[in-house]
């Protein structure tokens, strides 16, 4: 039976059965587990023919939202004509931004090319025409956080059969992105016959329906590493030229993908001398060292803590995001983006926070919490979120420490340390040394580069030389394997403590 479901005020038919999560889904809606009934964000007012609330929603939802009409849509089951409310995404802190270094313009296509920046949480889109003028630059949440907030929940619902939808959501973002872009610029998007997209080897899988199965166990060997052209109607681009070519950049590895190859490019790391290291932190953390000329990189999964998943109040860095915590007369004092409510806490605002309950003696060395601490209305931290915490900070200085000591490489000689990423531009650096992300002698020698895979991508696209340079350089990088390293072991367990 065909049911009514009014959404935000707008209606929509459903089959009897399905969850309130499937009905959403196309909608772009989506909770940290994908569905799963694991993290309990999925949270929607509900009222009508519905099915009964259960005992794990009692559980994981307070009395006041029980009684307000709060339900979890991954456990809700349509049973007749309903009525469904809930605040979409709003408008995220997405770095489009990021300065290029100096490059011979050459570039993959004639009259306009799309840089494209595929993250785990989110897609960065800059558009260049043939005179390397960046002309509009778009972003927006990655849509296949329906489907799990990281990569591995992803990977599974590939696996159980979603493979198809998953790649469908991701093309359709990029399309859309793409359409935006173009109106921006004032131009008609066909008219853009070239592209460089940039990602995690994951995402790119997931992007071009490779099967996913050799990524999700030992000994982790992905079959495909990109570094190819391939026609923008092979992987379903049809938002711009049906003759535009499409360049992935080399994966360095299954768990090192083409974003950190776009990031070494953007930072130059390959033609720099001295002794320079480069992260980009997020849910699986890639390092790279270049020791002079000779590479080493390596990955760990410091897991979503600091893209706000897995922890009760967290969130990516949207409006209504703490993103910035600090002490004042000895009490915690918070920013929130868009000046709003808080509605949840940010990775930068979580590091924060982290110092200040160091400073305020709240946690202890050892990730102690005695009680909940509060920030602000609506935003506590937990002593789950500080063992999430740990654990993604933990694996972040236990990588960058056994990177330099496998080379040989004492920290003191590293000239600069470069920062990736989105979490990267907004963490304070001072915080990240005291919490233990990131040893303490490198804070002062630290360089944000902001989205460094999609300046990358940029450079990628206008400088065809370059291309070559970096097919090369990534050729010569040795993969330091961590899961079953003693040393990382070592390190690992020493750096979970504050």
């Amino acid at each position: 039976m065909k049911c009514k479901v009014t959404v935000n005020k707008n209606t929509l038919f459903t089959e009897e059965g399905v969850s309130l999560y499937s009905a959403l889904v196309p909608r772009g809606f989506g909770g940290a587990c994908g569905g799963h009934g694991k993290c309990g964000k999925c949270k929607v007012k509900a009222s009508g023919a519905l099915s009964a609330l259960t005992q794990k929603e009692r559980d994981l939802l307070t009395n006041d939202e029980i009684e307000s009409g709060v339900r979890l849509a991954c456990m809700t089951y349509i049973e007749g004509d309903c009525d469904i409310s809930y605040e979409e995404a709003g408008a995220s802190q997405i770095r489009t931004d990021g300065d290029l270094r100096e490059y011979v313009l050459s570039p993959s296509f004639v009259k306009y090319g799309a840089a494209i920046d595929i993250g785990t949480t989110t897609i960065a889109l800059r558009l260049y025409d043939s005179a390397g003028n960046l002309i509009s630059g778009q972003s927006c949440l990655n849509p296949q956080r329906s489907f799990g907030a990281d990569v591995i929940s992803r990977m599974e619902a590939a696996l159980k059969g979603e493979a198809a939808a998953i790649a469908a959501s991701i093309r359709n973002g990029v399309n859309e992105l793409i359409k935006k872009a173009a109106r921006g610029a004032g131009i008609d998007p066909h008219d853009i016959d070239g592209a460089v997209i940039a990602g995690n080897t994951a995402m790119l899988y997931l992007l071009t329906g490779e099967d996913v199965e050799p990524l999700t166990h030992a000994p982790f060997a992905a079959k495909r590493l990109f570094g190819c052209n391939v026609p923008a109607s092979d992987i379903g681009l049809d938002a711009i030229s049906e003759n535009a070519v499409i360049y992935f950049p080399p994966c360095i590895s299954a768990f090192i993908g083409a974003d950190t190859t776009a990031a070494i490019c953007s930072a130059g790391m390959y033609e720099a001398g001295g002794i320079t290291m480069l992260t980009d932190i997020g849910t699986n953390n890639e390092i790279v060292l270049n020791d002079k000329g000779s590479f080493y990189a390596c990955s760990t999964a410091a897991g979503p803590a600091f893209e706000g998943a897995g922890i009760s109040c967290g969130m990516s860095g949207g409006d209504g995001a703490v993103d910035k915590v600090y002490l004042k007369d000895g009490k915690y004092r918070v920013r929130v983006i868009g000046d709003k409510a808080p509605a949840g806490i940010c990775g930068s605002g979580i590091v924060d926070a982290v110092a200040c309950m160091l400073d305020t003696e709240d946690l202890d060395e050892t990730g102690y919490l005695e009680e909940d601490i509060t920030l602000d209305e609506n935003v506590t931290l937990t002593q789950k979120d500080i063992r999430a915490i740990q654990l993604a900070k933990g694996a972040v200085h236990a990588g960058i420490v056994t990177l330099l000591k496998t080379s040989g490489v004492k920290i003191e000689e590293v000239d600069t340390l470069y920062i990736a990423g989105g979490f990267g531009s907004y963490l304070d650096k001072e915080n990240a040394a005291k919490i233990g992300l990131i040893p303490a002698e490198l804070k002062d020698r630290i360089t944000v580069t902001g989205n460094a895979a999609l300046s990358g991508a940029s450079l990628l696209l206008l400088s065809l030389p370059l291309r070559s340079e970096c097919e090369a350089a990534v050729k010569k990088i040795k993969t330091v394997q961590l899961a079953s390293n003693p040393l990382f072991v070592s390190e690992y367990a020493e750096a979970m403590l504050f």
